[in-house]
């Protein structure tokens, strides 16, 4: 039986490093599969991992629809065993529903990788509803870490450096630093996520005398 699967983890636990790495494994089996991501770091059509690993791939806009895509391959005589979905994340709710429907329909696999919540902690809608419809979840068990060291279980949006809770939802990290504003992301732990302390903020405090500004 075909089933949905999500796997999840904060950023840097490896998802899309595994979603190239489920994609081999398939394929070397002579499965054929499909590869798709939206928004990744290397651009557009592109599954990146942070360990330089790349590969080419459908890119996933807000209108792009699953359903009709696998259905028009299968019509015109091609073959889809599974379908590979990065930064799952990001998709819209109703297109998760369309995985679901290819999963049951179609008994084709769905694998899909992504964040579970945003800068704000909020849960992404796409990952919301993976939670609700998908056979299985996996939280990776390779730990990213706070800068310090404990296991990093938030995502957090800086510019110039310190954090912020505030802005739209989907905003891609700075690639080069011509930008008035540097927009970054890293992964806190959630004492230091609440304290608004990134980073750059613990290593400027670290060298001032006063204690930290811890707030209610």
């Amino acid at each position: 039986m075909a089933e949905l699967q999500f796997f999840t983890g904060t950023m840097d636990s490896g998802k899309s490093t595994l979603a190239l790495q489920t994609n081999h494994n398939h394929a070397a089996r002579g499965r054929q599969g499909r590869i798709f991501t939206t928004l990744d770091r290397a651009g557009a059509a592109t599954l990146s991992s942070r360990l330089g690993l790349t590969h080419s791939a459908v890119e996933v806009t807000t209108d792009f629809n699953f359903w009709h895509y696998v259905v028009d391959t299968l019509t015109r005589g091609g073959r889809i065993d599974y379908l590979i979905c990065d930064e799952a994340q990001f998709y819209q709710p109703v297109q998760i529903d369309q995985l679901a429907r290819i999963v049951d329909d179609l008994q084709i696999d769905v694998f899909c990788f992504g964040i579970l919540s945003d800068f704000r902690t909020a849960l992404f809608p796409g990952s919301q509803r993976l939670v609700e419809l998908a056979d299985r979840m996996h939280v990776l068990q390779v730990e990213a870490l706070c800068w310090c060291g404990r296991k990093a279980t938030h995502n957090a949006r800086t510019e110039n450096g310190d954090m912020v809770t505030e802005g739209d939802v989907i905003v891609v990290g700075d690639v080069d630093t011509d930008h008035e504003t540097v927009v970054g992301y890293e992964v806190l732990c959630r004492m230091h996520h609440r304290r608004r302390m990134s980073a750059q903020r613990a290593r400027a405090v670290s060298l001032a005398p006063d204690p930290l500004p811890f707030e209610d």
